[in-house]
């Protein structure tokens, strides 16, 4: 059964991409389980889809080929057992390079994966209060807040408004106020408090 693997070049058998090239030294290129002309979702062209008179021709090692026909270039590129790449296709002529494509995209992929990995997730905590919120139940929420913040974390702080509280809306204004200033040593208002509906909100951020 054949299945997309990692690479969005090739359509490859149920195997792990990983898998695919450590097999690669003990396989010939035919054989380690890839289709060379499966159809590309990249924007780039390969091989047998790039029909251009001539093209401009770019070696592996970066040494300038020439001006040939696509044909005689797809030659060198299979003859090196490696791919064509269309990669200045609106060059006068379009320009090629002849290199491992499905490598070149697994070795992306990996270090696209890596970049993700060291990038910093901002998740928004939210906390909750109530007009009537006492002094004790503030503090544990300023503090519950606080450790949100220090893990590099944003915090909306919501004021729920039940019933007959909707008429001292701007009266309670003040709670969150008092909550901002609490947190002023770690966090500053990211966003000024607003109504949504029933409720007034505002989000703080690190502080820095």
């Amino acid at each position: 059964m054949w299945v997309v693997c990692g690479c969005p070049l090739f359509l490859c058998v149920k195997l792990s991409a990983d898998k695919v090239w450590q097999q690669k030294t003990d396989r010939t290129r035919n054989e380690y389980f890839y289709l060379r002309r499966c159809t590309t979702i990249s924007e780039l062209m390969i091989n047998e889809q790039i029909r251009d008179r001539e093209v401009r021709v770019i070696g592996q090692d970066g040494e300038q080929l020439g001006i040939m026909s696509a044909k005689e270039a797809q030659k060198l590129a299979q003859d090196a057992e490696l791919d064509l790449v269309k990669i200045a296709p609106t060059a006068k002529p379009p320009v090629c390079k002849i290199i491992d494509y499905g490598k070149f995209r697994y070795e992306q992929a990996r270090k696209e994966k890596e970049a993700r990995k060291k990038q910093k997730t901002v998740d928004v905590k939210e906390v909750r209060l109530s007009p009537n919120i006492d002094t004790n139940d503030l503090n544990t929420k300023v503090n519950n807040a606080k450790k949100f913040i220090q893990k590099g974390n944003k915090v909306k702080v919501t004021l729920r408004f039940r019933g007959r509280e909707m008429a001292h809306v701007q009266q309670s204004k003040h709670i969150l106020d008092d909550f901002a200033e609490h947190l002023k040593d770690v966090a500053v208002v990211e966003k000024a408090a607003k109504m949504e509906g029933r409720s007034m909100s505002m989000v703080l951020t690190e502080k820095r």
